[in-house]
Formats: C-alpha cells, structure tokens, sequence
C-alpha cells in the first residue's frame, strides 16, 4: 500500500477503517457501515449508558452528513460527539430528558457553526440530519431533524416510526400529491428540507416522549436502511424477538440486508431494546459514550466482521442524496 492509501496492485484506494464500525455496549449496539456506492462514510453514530435512580438508561445518536455540502463526513460526527456529550451530562445529572434533547441539538448545531467559520470551504456549509433517542426504563425521549429515522418496534404492540422526514418526499405525500413510494421514487425524493448546518438559520427540531406499553426496541438509522424497507412493522420481523438480546448482531444483519439489496447510501444502524437492562459486567465494556464516524471510530468499536469492499471509483455511480 502506498503513502496515501492506494493498492499498489490494483490501484484502487484501500478502506478506511471507519468504513465500516461496530459497537456493542450491551444495552445498546449499532453498526455503521460505508455501503457499497459511496467513496466514503458520511454517516456517524455515537452510543452511551448510564445509571438513573429508576434504572439504567441507554442514549444514542445518528447523523447522516448531507453529501452535496462540504465535509459532511466531518458534519455528522462533529454533531453526533457534540449531542452526546450534552445528553450523557444530562442524564448523569437527572435533567429533563426534552430540554437535553433540545440543548443537544443547540450544541450540535453550534459545533456545525464552529466547523462552517474554518472557511476555506466553498459551496454550501458542512450539513448533517440529526436524530437522537434517550431510552429509560420507562420512556423514550426522541430528537430529529432531517431524514434519519427513529422507529419503534414491538412483536406484542403496534411497531410504527416515531419521526417524520424533513423532505421533499413527505410533504409531497402530505399534501396529497403522490403516494409515499411514488414520492420517494421520485427525482426528488431524497431531497432534505431541513437540517444542522450555517446556511439554515432558523432550524428547529421535532421533539417527542414515547411511553412503550410492553417490551420492544427502538431503531435509529439513516436512510441507507430504509430506502430498502421501511415498514415498521417489516423491520419489526426482522430483527425481533432476537434483537432484544443480541442487539449488535441483528445491527449487523440489518446493514447486511442494505448492502445486499444494493447499497446505495451509507448505513447506520443501532437498536436499544427496551426496557433497559443492566448489561452483564463479566461480559461487556464499563466504558461510555462510544462512538463512530467517518474519521475516527470510538474505544469501544469492534473490528470489522468480514473483510470490506473495494472503495468506489471515480465515475462510479454514487448517490448523491444526504
């Protein structure tokens, strides 16, 4: 391999490692991987624990960099790390779960500011969605603003996305225009309408408290996953009733069914299954937050489990979508 990470039989530029990530942090595991399209991993995911008086709680956060602007992939982790650190505060804290969420978002958007006033950069400011879910023993707390989606889902209840998209495609179907797979087929589709980022100033997030009635999961994950499915109640027969306690596993697989399906965007899985339970100290990692992006994986991420595919050539027909 060269100095500057190419192949010097094949020519093609080696993966990074952050092409593809794990971390499994018992009560809550994710996977984010590079897909099969795009040159690099724009996606970025951070996880935490932490004990509440009521039990232990699980935080999780998923940003998808917005390809068309500059160093997305520097966008989304900057966000993920930045929310982290505020709702892993907060929790450890006892704060209100909603105002963390919302002062998470206020963090991660002023890291974006931050990464924007660098300069240097022309064309449209490093951009990311932003989704986040702090899961207790009794509620979960959900933050988004973009595209990447919270679901809920339940073998015993009824499974359902706990976020709406930001996009050119919903408000297609809300107003009645097409239906929601003909928007998303559409030219379209992928479109964000809202976003982190200094040329959207006036952005706001979506809040929302879930009170699951029974045992279930929560998935976060960009849009990698569910332009491939995005049924809840799919995904739901996907990955339960294993993904309550083999979270990173069935993260695993969901990636895998992306990539095999095509894998035309960066994936980004992770399940919290709920409620919480305190993980196996024999078994697992004290440590927390950990996280994973495209620059540099966090201390708990685990090696790859299969060997990763050759980075995409120039010319090779990328989706240009967030």
């Amino acid at each position: 391999m060269t100095a500057d990470g190419y192949c010097e039989t094949c020519g093609r530029k080696v993966p990074a490692g952050d092409d593809h990530a794990e971390i499994d942090l018992g009560i809550v595991a994710g996977v984010t991987d590079r897909g099969l399209r795009h040159h690099r991993n724009e996606d970025a995911m951070a996880i935490a624990t932490a004990q509440m008086a009521g039990g232990p709680v699980a935080i999780a956060v998923v940003c998808d960099g917005v390809s068309t602007s500059n160093r997305p992939d520097e966008a989304s982790k900057a966000a993920a790390q930045t929310a982290m650190e505020v709702l892993l505060g907060a929790v450890r804290a006892g704060g209100d779960l909603t105002v963390a969420s919302q002062r998470a978002f206020d963090a991660a958007r002023q890291a974006l500011l931050e990464l924007a006033a660098q300069g240097g950069m022309p064309g449209n400011a490093p951009s990311a969605t932003f989704a986040t879910a702090v899961v207790t023993t009794t509620d979960v707390t959900v933050c988004w603003l973009g595209d990447s989606r919270v679901y809920w889902l339940s073998a015993d209840d009824v499974s359902h996305r706990l976020t709406s998209d930001d996009s050119v495609a919903q408000e297609l179907v809300s107003r009645g225009v097409m239906s929601e797979a003909d928007a998303l087929e559409s030219p379209v589709g992928h479109v964000v309408t809202a976003w982190i980022g200094a040329d959207l100033t006036d952005a706001r997030p979506h809040l929302t408290t879930f009170a699951p009635t029974g045992p279930g999961v929560v998935l976060l994950c960009s849009d990698g996953l569910w332009n491939y499915e995005q049924d809840a109640g799919e995904l739901a027969a996907r990955t339960l009733p294993r993904a309550v306690t083999e979270p990173l596993a069935v993260a695993g697989e969901l990636v895998e069914f992306a990539i095999d399906k095509g894998g035309s965007d960066n994936i980004t899985v992770v399940l919290v299954p709920f409620p919480p339970r305190p993980a196996d100290p024999s078994s697992q990692p004290s440590a927390g937050p950990a996280s994973a992006g495209p620059l540099s994986a966090g201390p708990l991420s685990a090696p790859p489990t299969k060997p990763l595919r050759p980075v995409a050539q120039p010319g090779d027909n990328a989706d240009q979508g967030d």
